[in-house]
């Protein structure tokens, strides 16, 4: 291990001590991570990786030192030791501290240059080393949201994208999967492979993976020149190759809404992940109970699909801005859905969804766009960013109309596809699209915690032939939106629609009878908590 003590004193005498504090979304300012290549040996002798890590790095700022982000081994064991750092053919001066790698290297704006560090350890994260379910020796990346920094040096926030490449020596028993395209496989001669992958598109580190373990693959054919594949474990093949060939179905559907799929490959892995799926850019991973135990998996493969749109090629610019990511991949399974089993399947969905969501906010009084969370970044996997963001972009279309809505999400994927993104700029895209001022429909759905609360009560006045409707707003901030209302009388059913913009709003409906009851939202168009009863004369 490199000594601290004079290298302390160096530090000290080139930058302040601040430095070491630096916040995380400042350090993006002075820096943009161009490529990563990845050269990783594992073993079956132990849980040690070594790495060799080469970064390409555009400087946005002069600095005379800069930092990367890389757990330090603790006193567990676990963690990364970083032994050197070249650039250029010579030595880079650098102090691991915490979570932080800092270089000590004078630049100048505009500069490009390549760092080669490397480094050993024991992945305390990130890196999931353990036995699968059939007691099979596994290695699975498992980065979401900023937990890649504790195997790989990198700018782990979603950011800074960069085009990667692993380069992956294992014993010659395992396969590896990868983002990308398989490069080379080559068996060596003392009973290793090596597996290189390439991917070319720029990625967040929270969706670079790579996957070793004994897998049986399947190829259930191409969709618009995509290969697809399949890696499940052996044991699993019977009904792992047929549970995740439906991609092949999901794929077209998305490729006709939204766009081009934005990468070479599609690969759909049972894996060690610790979430029911993860979105890795073309190289998905399922928990490894999603086969068999799940009943033909399609909304889940179509969420995880919808994502390799949104939230890998159109990154969220920061974390607080999540629901661009899961709630559109919520919303798009439900879309494909719709469309596979019909509407009555989407909506019995959307009634699932909106339960989700007033429980959740029964408790958790915040927004969908929550910047009260500014670490442990697993709080933001609510039901705020998935099922209630997922609504407003039903009750988005909705108000837009399908052809407006499809053309804008088509709009927003053409414009920032391959970038990052905020819910500004998703919505000056739709402004844009549908020539409509959006600014009070986001700012109630995404930046106001809760949703109406909704009282109300209705009379039948016989003389007048009227139904009179009381509605009362019960929630702290008062919303606009439309709701309708469906008429029951015996066999006929007739909708009324109003726009409610007060707390307590006074409605009148002409009837020839008294009905036999009055249904909220019948179509399942509102995002709401509400009762409605009749009051007796």
């Amino acid at each position: 291990m490199r000594s601290c003590a004079p290298l302390l004193i160096t530090l000290c005498m080139l930058l302040p001590f601040a430095v070491f504090a630096q916040a995380t979304d400042k350090r993006k300012e002075q820096l943009d991570v161009l490529h990563y290549n990845f050269n990783i040996t594992l073993s079956d002798d132990n849980d040690t990786i070594a790495g060799i890590a080469t970064l390409t790095i555009k400087f946005l700022q002069p600095t005379t030192g800069f930092d990367l982000d890389l757990v330090k081994q603790k006193e567990d064991g676990k963690g990364m030791t970083v032994t050197s750092i070249i650039t250029g053919g010579r030595a880079v001066v650098f102090l691991q501290e915490g979570e932080t790698l800092h270089l000590v290297t004078e630049v100048k704006t505009g500069d490009v240059a390549s760092y080669v560090i490397r480094y050993k350890g024991i992945p305390a994260d990130g890196l999931i080393i353990a036995r699968n379910k059939y007691n099979h020796r596994t290695f699975f990346a498992d980065n979401w949201p900023n937990r890649a920094h504790n195997w790989l040096p990198c700018v782990d926030h979603p950011s800074d994208k960069a085009s990667v490449e692993f380069i992956v020596k294992a014993p010659d028993h395992y396969q590896v999967v990868s983002n990308g395209v398989l490069v080379e496989e080559t068996n060596l001669p003392d009973h290793s492979k090596l597996t290189h992958w390439q991917e070319t598109v720029p990625l967040p580190t929270k969706i670079m993976v790579i996957g070793v373990a004994d897998f049986a693959v399947n190829y259930p054919g191409d969709v618009d020149c995509i290969p697809l594949s399949t890696w499940v474990y052996p044991e699993n093949k019977e009904y792992g190759f047929s549970d995740y060939a439906v991609a092949k179905d999901i794929l077209p559907f998305y490729i006709k809404n939204i766009g081009p799929y934005p990468y070479r490959k599609l690969a759909n892995v049972q894996s060690k992940t610790i979430f029911g799926g993860m979105e890795n850019a073309g190289a998905i991973f399922y928990s490894e109970n999603s086969v068999k135990e799940y009943i033909q998996p399609v909304a889940l493969m179509a969420h995880e699909i919808a994502h390799q749109w949104f939230g890998d090629y159109i990154t969220e610019a920061n974390w607080q801005h999540i629901w661009l990511s899961e709630g559109f991949a919520t919303y798009m399974a439900n879309l494909y859905i719709e469309k596979t089993y019909g509407l009555d399947s989407l909506l019995s969905r959307l009634r699932e969804d909106r339960q989700q969501v007033i429980a959740f906010s029964s408790k958790n009084h915040q927004p969908v766009v929550d910047t009260s969370i500014t670490s442990n970044f697993m709080q933001l996997l609510n039901a705020n960013s998935y099922q209630k963001g997922g609504w407003v972009l039903h009750m988005l279309r909705r108000k837009l109309g399908d052809v407006l809505f499809w053309k804008g999400i088509r709009a927003w994927y053409t414009r920032y596809g391959g970038g990052n993104a905020t819910t500004d700029d998703f919505r000056r895209v739709m402004e844009a699209t549908s020539g409509q001022n959006l600014r009070s429909f986001f700012e109630q759905w995404l930046y106001t915690p809760g949703q109406p609360s909704l009282q109300v009560t209705w009379q039948y006045d016989v003389a007048k032939k009227l139904i009179s409707l009381e509605l009362e707003q019960t929630q702290s901030t008062v919303f606009a939106f439309p709701l309708q209302l469906c008429i029951h009388t015996g066999d006929v059913n007739s909708i009324k629609s109003f726009n409610i913009e007060g707390r307590h709003s006074s409605l009148s409906i002409p009837a020839a009878t008294r009905p036999d009851r009055i249904e909220l939202d019948p179509y399942v168009n509102l995002l709401f908590k509400g009762e409605i009863k009749e009051i007796s004369h």
